[in-house]
């Protein structure tokens, strides 16, 4: 039986110098980039993201676990768990995590693509490719693919 409402999902791409964001909902299953936050060296831009939190007032939100092709951890794992429990105590919502394993390079090679045809007129930036792996990663949990704690 499908949901009675759409419920709105906010994902993360968490790096060390941006978090990729997307955006999406329970009933279409798809997923839109949006801004990437900046992480700089006084760390990550917490009024940027409770700036998105206000906007999109997610129902739960998705974070990318950094895995390697075997499913092991990576050394950025534990920083992107920090980041999903101090995200989830700020949104006050349920965080999610999925495997995000080579979803840069999955963002990096689609937007390629899409400037080589003339679809994209815009040069692919860090920050796109970032946003565009949190949409992918998104996308991965709504299909139910590499979910880590469901």
């Amino acid at each position: 039986m499908p949901e009675a409402r759409a419920r709105v999902v906010l994902a993360f791409d968490f790096g060390l110098r941006r978090i990729g964001v997307a955006c999406g909902d329970t009933i279409s299953n798809a997923a839109a980039p949006r801004t990437a936050v900046q992480v700089t060296e006084r760390g990550i831009d917490w009024p940027a993201i409770e700036r998105l939190l206000r906007e999109y007032q997610p129902d739960l939100l998705v974070v990318g676990s950094p895995r390697h092709a075997d499913g092991s951890p990576t050394s950025l794992g534990e920083r992107a768990d920090q980041f999903a429990a101090a995200l989830g105590a700020r949104a006050q919502c349920p965080v999610h995590r999925t495997d995000e394993y080579a979803s840069s390079i999955e963002a990096a090679a689609e937007l390629s693509s899409l400037r080589a045809s003339g679809q994209r007129r815009r040069r692919v930036q860090h920050a796109d490719i970032d946003s565009a792996a949190a949409a992918i990663i998104l996308e991965r949990w709504l299909r139910g693919e590499g979910r880590i704690d469901d």
